[in-house]
Parts: structure tokens; sequence; C-alpha cells
């Protein structure tokens, strides 16, 4: 009976959201240029004298629509091949611009300003081309609500710090991003700039107090006429060795030795639509992944995704009303980490006709031996997502995965939708459904996952409802997801205000409770919490939080409530700092659980005594106590140093020294890097593992003196070739 109703819930939610009418725009017209600009971030080419400069930028933090403190002037061009953008970003105090030569991608605490680029202008997807000062960039990919920063553009951009402040130009190739394959081709774009020393952004066109943070709905049309529709053609071919070595008997004796090649192409059938094929891809990452406390755990670690086959388009796989609050298992049903060993990979991404958004994934996932004898040498993924735009940045779409092997499989499917119910206000929607079979012996289990999500944002405040519903034999092993077996609803109401004060910037105040069903032991668990959040100058901020909890574990109501504080923000342009520490109760996670306090505390620290070099130095500590008896079952602190000295604006040395107390290791990790453009690059590094043990009497036993157990070299290099 749940899974008809199921069934009959997703069709009207699709019938529902495809009545829907798109709405429309009337366009900006920027300069067409038949001399491109000289990116050096001064602003004397002649293209830049053609326009008069878009100004009256509007704040959004710490409140709407004030005007900024200083005043930005915008430049807009194009030709053929490019869009071109300008920016002179007035300071009376230019001394005290934040802003360092630093890594791409590493830009975001310092001042900038952005391009927010809805290249389809269909309200469902920006580009975001973050750029500081000295012509530093990051980019991300916005949709619906969240911001994917792994994303990487090949774009150009300069900037330059002067008298009257600082100057910025940037130059982005049609053939980075995709767009609409018509004439004439219509963009959207929002201008965004932050002033980092007074906790300020604001934006043009300026955002509107009840549409609030709703980029997507308030970009401003922009026509192109004359772009060249091209058919893109990329090579990157690439090459890494690696040698690695492993304590054999107290001694480092060499484990492996490895070089190999890959090949990644991308051609583009038409602006608008791009097929992406790898083989053998490098997925090696250049830093390792911090670390994290890995004891008293209920679900595995996320660790996020760095490999950079699996990170272009992988927006287009976020389903609406997954992570619809902090108590939904489901946080994602494509999580492309789960691939872990591709033998190869095809992609397809794009638009296919007006409006039908489509991507595609599949790769054959080389099994470890252990699971190889039962299941075959290969796990076949196989993943598509269809989306399709309505009014505004409403969409409706479906989605499936399927994970197959010999005598074993997962497959998922449904849809899920978005409907902007006013200006303030949107309905999101999923309907999933699953089938898995775990090996020959067993039997076929279905599953379904069901949600729903109401937001409400504007200026003063803002208002968050949601539903789920997860089945006991619901799986999707191609995402990430915590818990099955539950139902839960939740409600969050966050009011703000605005006192006038050049102290107290803003006062947010967050009251959350979420009830949720254990459907396995039919037992009720609750959450409930109150917060108060200051804004001051500097982005500093402070947050206490207060929470009273239970948690449904093994059939047991355990208690998990506390108190928290955080805060930190950039405290001068050298020093950045960020706290928590929390204290409560919690739970010990075994065949026999049972009640027990903790405390958890995290610290870091971000000097820059110049614009090349910085170090950061962070903390994490966690402990458990049983309540029965008051007997300590861990502490668990982990050190990290990071040093970094930056170059210029492609090249820098990186060293990493991590110690994990509670395991006895020690990690190292030394690294030079040269990035040209994103594909272009070059690595060279270092590491090692040292722990506390000892070789004695043909066994490891614990030692007083670190020994050096693993040590790693690997080089990689690779080459974007564009046609």
């Amino acid at each position: 009976m749940l899974r008809i109703r199921a069934h009959i819930l997703i069709f009207f939610l699709f019938i529902l959201s495809s009545s829907l009418p798109v709405l429309a725009g009337d366009p900006l017209r920027p300069v067409r240029t038949d001399t491109a600009p000289i990116i050096d971030g001064k602003l004397d080419d002649p293209v830049w004298k053609m326009m008069q400069p878009l100004t009256g930028f509007k704040t959004y933090t710490p409140d709407y629509g004030k005007a900024m403190s200083e005043s930005t002037e915008v430049f807009v061009a194009y030709d053929s091949e490019n869009v071109y953008f300008a920016f002179r970003c007035f300071d009376r105090e230019p001394d005290k611009i934040k802003a360092a030569i630093t890594s791409r991608d590493n830009n975001r605490p310092d001042d900038w300003v952005c391009v927010n680029l809805d290249s389809f202008n269909d309200q469902q997807a920006l580009y975001c081309f973050y750029i500081n000062p000295f012509g530093i960039q990051s980019d991300s990919r916005f949709v619906h609500g969240t911001e994917d920063l792994a994303v990487d553009v090949v774009w150009y951009s300069a900037g330059q710090i002067d008298e009257r402040g600082y100057t910025i130009e940037m130059q982005i190739p049609l053939k980075s991003i995709r767009y609409s394959d018509r004439e004439p081709v219509e963009m959207g774009v929002v201008f965004e700039r932050r002033i980092s020393r007074r906790s300020e952004q604001g934006t043009y066109p300026p955002l509107s107090p009840e549409r609030a943070m709703a980029f997507l709905t308030q970009t401003m049309p922009m026509e192109f006429r004359g772009m060249k529709h091209y058919t893109l053609l990329e090579l990157l071919p690439a090459v890494t060795y690696t040698q690695k070595y492993r304590s054999d008997q107290g001694n480092l004796v060499i484990d492996e030795r490895k070089g190999e090649g890959s090949l990644t192409t991308k051609y583009g059938i038409t602006s608008d639509l791009i097929l992406d094929g790898t083989y053998n891809p490098d997925f090696s990452q250049v830093e390792a992944d911090a670390g994290q406390v890995d004891v008293n755990l209920r679900y595995d670690l996320f660790f996020p995704e760095k490999r950079p086959f699996f990170l272009e388009g992988r927006e287009n796989f976020t389903v609406a009303a997954t992570g619809a609050s902090e108590l939904d298992p489901v946080l994602s049903i494509v999580h492309t980490r789960t691939i872990v060993n591709p033998l190869a990979g095809i992609r397809l991404t794009g638009q296919i006709g007006k409006g039908h958004t489509v991507a595609a994934i599949y790769a054959p996932d080389e099994l470890p031996p252990e699971e190889s004898t039962l299941f075959g040498k290969y796990a076949h993924f196989l993943i598509f997502r269809y989306r399709h735009p309505l009014r505004e940045d409403s969409y409706v779409g479906a989605i499936y995965t399927g994970r197959e092997m010999r005598d074993h499989f997962n497959r998922v499917g449904g849809l899920d939708g978005l409907f902007r119910l006013t200006e303030s206000s949107t309905l999101e929607y999923n309907g999933l459904l699953s089938l898995t079979k775990s090996d020959a012996a067993t039997s076929e289990a279905d599953g379904h996952a069901l949600g729903l999500r109401y937001l409400y944002n504007t200026r003063d405040i803002d208002y968050n409802f949601s539903f789920k519903s997860v089945s006991e034999n619901f799986a999707a092993e191609a995402g990430y997801i915590t818990r099955t077996g539950i139902l839960g609803f939740t409600g969050l109401v966050r009011p703000r205000f605005y006192p006038q004060s050049e102290i107290l910037r803003r006062i947010q105040l967050e009251f959350f409770s979420g009830q949720t069903q254990d459907r396995f032991s039919r037992l009720w668990e609750t959450s409930n919490y109150a917060t108060l959040s200051n804004l001051f100058p500097g982005s500093l901020s402070l947050k206490v939080k207060y929470s009273y909890s239970t948690e449904i574990f093994l059939g047991n109501r355990f208690e998990t409530g506390g108190f928290q504080i955080s805060g930190g923000g950039q405290f001068t342009k050298q020093f950045y700092l960020s706290l928590l520490y929390w204290k409560g109760k919690g739970i010990y996670y075994s065949a026999d659980p049972y009640q027990g306090r903790s405390e958890q505390a995290s610290a870091s620290l971000i000097y820059q005594p110049s614009e090349k070099f910085a170090c950061e130095v962070s903390s994490v500590y966690s402990d458990f106590s049983r309540a029965s008896d008051g007997q300590r079952i861990y502490d668990y602190p982990i050190e990290r140093v990071k040093l970094t000295y930056q170059l210029n604006k492609y090249l820098f040395f990186r060293g990493i020294g991590e110690y994990n107390k509670y395991r006895r290791q020690f990690l190292t990790d030394f690294l030079a890097s040269f990035t040209y453009i994103p594909g272009t690059v070059v690595h060279l590094g270092y590491g090692s593992l040292y722990q506390r043990i000892k070789w004695e009497n043909g066994s490891y036993v614990d030692g007083d003196q670190f020994l050096e157990t693993q040590r790693g070299f690997f080089f990689k290099m690779s080459y974007l070739w564009r046609m």
C-alpha cells in the first residue's frame, strides 16, 4: 500500500510541476568590440571608454538596500569568442584592502568582486567567478541554494591596487562555459562586491529584501549577437609517477613503483551539449584529507569529491529536498566518491532543445580482490539526470542511479522538483524508489524515500519546514545516506534584527524543532535548539546555542543535547581566527550502547604576515566519558600546521604537519605545485607517516619514539589542449 501511495504522489507532483509557465525578461546589450582588451588589470583599453559604467551597488550584508560604503563601477564587453568584464572598486583606505597573492580557489577571505553568470538565462544555475584585488581567482557553480566550490573553469583575470582602490579585468572564453545554441544568445548576471573589514557585501542589480538571497531570480538579462557557436574539442593527457614505501620488520622497503598515463577528452556536440570521455583517469589528490575524529561513529565519515572528471557538471545531479534539514539522512543521491577505482568514464552534460537539461555518467569501477571473487571484476555505475525549467527558478526533474555487479544490483529512480510559490517562498519535493539485490541467494528488496521542504526567506525572517519518510529497505549505493527507517518532521524559524549601530551590525535568532520516529523500534526522538547570532565589523561573528535532543539507537533512547559557542572572523588584515566549543550528552555506539558525556572543540588560526606567505594552525578535540561512573573512554586530539609560500599566482610551495595523538601518528605532506590554468598543471609531492611503535621480538609494539612506517613520492603533469 505504501508503494502505491508513493507512486501516486510522485505522479501528481510531476503533473503539477509541468503546468507552470516560463517567464522572460528584457535584455541588456553589452558593447561589442573587435579589439580585445589586454587582461592586465589596467582599465586603459579603448573598449572600456565606449560605455557608461554600471553603478548603484546596494548591500545585502549586513542589511539590504543600503548604499555600499565604497562605490563600484562595472564595464561589460564581448566579441565572438569571449565575454569581458572590468571593475573599478573605489576605496578611501586602500592600505586596508584585504588581499593576498595566493593559490587558486583560496581568495574568499579577501576583498573581492564576483560575476554571477546565468549562461542560459533560465534561472536554474549560475557560474560564479570571484577575483580578489590581485587578480587571484576562484569559481563555483550555484544551483538552487547550494554552491559547489570544487568547480574549475578556464578563464583569465588580473587586478591591481592603486591610490583610489583597485581595478579588475577578466575574460571568460565561451569554450569554458555552456550556453544556448541560438541567436541571439541570452545570459543573466548579478555583479557582487565584498569589503571584508566592514562585514559588507552588495550587488548590482540590488537584491530585493522580499527575495533575499534568491540570486537566481534576480539576475539582469543580457543579450549578445554574433557569438561563435563552435565545435569544442579538448584533449587532456596526463602522466603520473608514484613510489611508495612501507615498514617491514622496522625498516622501510619499496612497496610500489607505478607510472601511468591517462587521456581525457571533451567534445562539444553543440555549445550547450558536451560529451566527455576518459581512459585510465588520474584521480590522484595533491593534498591529504584533513584528519577527522574517526571513533564512536554511527555513520561513515563524509569526504568531498576532488577528482577532476567527476567535478564538472556534478551540480546537475543535485536532487531537491535532500539535506532538507540537519536531521535529513538523505544527503545525496549521487556521491561519485562511491566510484572508487574507475577504469574509464563517459559523461554527457548540457541541454537538448530548449530547456531540456540532461546529465549522464557511465563508469566501470574495478572492485578490490576480496569483492571481485564474489561479484566479478567490475561494478558498473550508470547515472542519468533530467531537468526541465519552469517559471523563474522552478523546475521538474527525474533521476536514475544504478550499480550493477554479478548477482548484485542497486537501482534508484524517482522524480523531484522545486516550485516558486511567491517571490519569497518555494516548495521542494522528491519521491524515490529503490530496488536492491544483495547476492544470488537473496530476494529483491524495495524501498522508498519521500521528501518535502517549504522555504520562506526575506530580509527579516526565514521559515523552513520539512517532511521526510525513508523506508527500512531504501538503499542508494551511488549516494550518501546516513540512516534509513525514519519518519520525520522539522520546523525552523529565523528572525533577524538590524540595530542602528556601527558595532553590532545584525542580530539573528534561530528556533528549531524536529521529531523523528525510528521505524525499527517505533520509538520517537526529538531535537530542539535555540541560537543567538551576532555579526560585527570585520566579518566577526558570535553564536551561542542550547539544545535538548534525544536519539534512538538499537531500540534505546539516549539524551544528546548540550551547549555550544562558536565565533571568529578577520580580526586584522593578518589574522583570521575561528573557534567552536560544545559540551553535552552523547551515545557510545556499540553492540551494548550506553549514555555518556562529551566535549568537542575546534580552532583555526590563519596568520598572513605578507601577501605571499600564510601559516594556518588548526586543532580538533573530542572526548567521551561514561555517565554511570564517569570513566573516560577516550580523548581524541588532532593538531595540524599548514605553511604556504605563494611565489606568484601560478606557483606555490606548501608543507603540512599533522599529529593525531589518539592514533599516535604524525603525518607530513610537502608539495610544489604549478597551475597555469585548470588542466595545465605540474605537481611534485612527498609524504610520510610516523607512528609511536617499534619492532620488537617479531612484532610491532608501542614505543616512545616515532618510527617512519610509510613514505611516498608522486609526480603529476597534465596539459590542456583546446581546439
